[in-house]
């Protein structure tokens, strides 16, 4: 389907945001330079009769994307987290597209629970209310249940809603191949990668089992999580296009209002939503990457409730490793081994000067730390490293995508409930503890005992294998899997597991 009939979906984008009187408000938000403008007028206002109408009582931005869909929604989510970049009026605007969305009726709603569970609403609630919240892709019901009383939230997928994205993403694919087929230098980018993982994680959404085993596996990893709770799936109750789970009782924690009228601490709150996100992508490897005020409550007793797991982010233990030595390279000022950090991880090629750039990694770093606490921020710093990294050819690391937006959208939630926040005052005490635990004498013996625990499997086999490894691991001579196998153990991992890989060699070999 990626043909040039996509050409008609990115002009009516365009058109959409024109007709609707957004496109002034965007270029105002991000400050475009004046021929931007102009050329952006003389170029939309042709075609402004081919964009979609939508709402009239809507803000012009919400108005635009809600009439284009899903997938542009999901952006607009985002920005809403961010009044740094946006502006304060236009993230308020913004925040309508998390959860209050036109829904779709009731009867429909009733319809897809008893298609997708086999029972009447009524066999299964003694109460099930219109929709309390509509987003992108699902809509939520407040219901009781018959047989426990217990009060339950009923997530059901839009009609519908699985060829509009597929729609919207595969616009996407076009526009990325025209992206790198003009842009040679934006090649290194990666852009259809990009949209692929993009998609990979949006198409999740849309099975709702995924999203309530997603819940079940967060559950069990920050069951111990102080200050944090997460709603319990009814899996009885739940399926591919029907999810149903406990109810999450709290103030939204994107009403300050209603936070301060609650007697909560808002500047407690900010500091924990930034380090239960570093927390769990750290320790566990495995974050919740929508982390925007519309999935987020405030239990009364102070607890952050969390819900919606459609979209889960994880990365593995050495990449996590790299990110925290990244951060804490930071925090600390140490531009050189920030630089080291790049080049070991292999992001940057070999034959760049580390020198050279661990003094560009200065240049982005000194000015964030020079500012006051209102103005230091993650997000701009991962622009100015964007840019450096650019310069040095690194390429764009798709695994981290999810990582790095999610924390620029943690930080926005942060800085809404407590705009004096020091963001990195508040993450410094997570990394370092991440620091002492996994990159250190603790880590290395951790590592010692899984690598023992790895080669006790081959058991007898060992000798054949390194004996095969040594003979036949020459670098033009094809490596059979069993001799892939160790050679990764022993240099493919962090610099560690090398050292006690090469330790255990040379004791078997004695």
């Amino acid at each position: 389907m990626r043909g040039p009939h996509n050409i008609w979906r990115l002009v009516r984008t365009g058109a959409t945001f024109e007709r609707s009187g957004a496109m002034g408000v965007v270029l105002d938000a991000f400050e475009a330079p004046a021929p931007l403008r102009v050329a952006a007028r003389v170029l939309g206002w042709p075609f402004k009769w081919l964009g979609y109408e939508g709402d009239p009582t809507l803000p012009p931005v919400v108005r635009a994307l809600q009439a284009l869909g899903p997938a542009y929604i999901k952006f607009g989510q985002i920005m809403s987290t961010r009044p740094d970049v946006v502006g304060s009026e236009l993230a308020a605007q913004l925040r309508v597209l998390q959860d209050k969305l036109p829904p779709f009726s009731i009867e429909e709603a009733k319809v897809q629970v008893q298609r997708e569970l086999g029972l009447r609403v009524d066999e299964i609630f003694s109460e099930f209310s219109p929709p309390v919240a509509a987003a992108s892709i699902a809509q939520v019901h407040k219901a009781r249940m018959s047989e426990t009383g217990d009060v339950v939230a009923v997530k059901v997928l839009r009609p519908g809603i699985d060829r509009a994205f597929r729609t919207d993403i595969d616009a996407f694919y076009f526009a990325a191949g025209f992206v790198e087929l003009f842009s040679p230098s934006s090649r290194r980018l990666r852009p259809r990668d990009v949209v692929r993982h993009f998609e990979g994680v949006v198409m999740g959404e849309l099975d709702l089992r995924l999203e309530a085993a997603n819940a079940s596996e967060f559950a069990a990893n920050t069951e111990r999580d102080e200050g944090f709770q997460l709603p319990s799936v009814q899996w009885s109750l739940s399926g591919r296009r029907v999810m149903t789970m406990s109810w999450a009782q709290g103030v939204p924690l994107g009403d300050n209002d209603a936070i301060d009228g609650a007697g909560h601490d808002r500047a407690l709150l900010s500091e924990r939503v930034l380090q239960l996100f570093l927390n769990h992508a750290l320790r566990d490897g495995y974050f919740h990457a929508d982390m925007h005020q519309g999935n987020l409550k405030v239990a009364p007793n102070g607890d952050i409730i969390a819900y919606d797991f459609g979209i889960m982010g994880h990365i593995d233990e050495y990449t996590r490793r790299v990110y925290a030595e990244i951060l804490y390279g930071f925090i600390r000022r140490d531009y050189r081994r920030v630089a080291e950090v790049h080049f070991e991880a292999g992001y940057v090629p070999a034959d760049r000067d580390v020198d050279e750039f661990a003094r560009a990694l200065r240049a982005v770093g000194e000015p964030i730390f020079g500012m006051d606490a209102t103005r230091i921020s993650m997000g701009r710093l991962l622009t100015y490293l964007f840019e450096v990294t650019e310069r040095f050819g690194m390429e764009t690391r798709t695994e981290l995508i999810l990582l790095q937006r999610t924390m620029v959208v943690v930080e926005g939630v942060a800085r809404s409930l407590d705009p004096q926040m020091n963001i990195w005052n508040v993450a410094k005490p997570v990394v370092e503890g991440y620091i002492r635990t996994y990159i250190g004498p603790r880590a290395a013996a951790r590592d010692l005992a899984e690598t023992v625990k790895v080669l006790s499997r081959f058991g007898p086999r060992l000798p054949a294998l390194v004996e095969e490894a040594l003979i036949r691991g020459t670098p033009h001579t094809p490596t059979p899997e069993p001799s892939r196998w160790l050679g990764r153990l022993l240099w493919g991992g962090s610099g560690t597991a090398m050292g006690i890989g090469l330790c255990l060699l040379v004791l078997l070999l004695a």
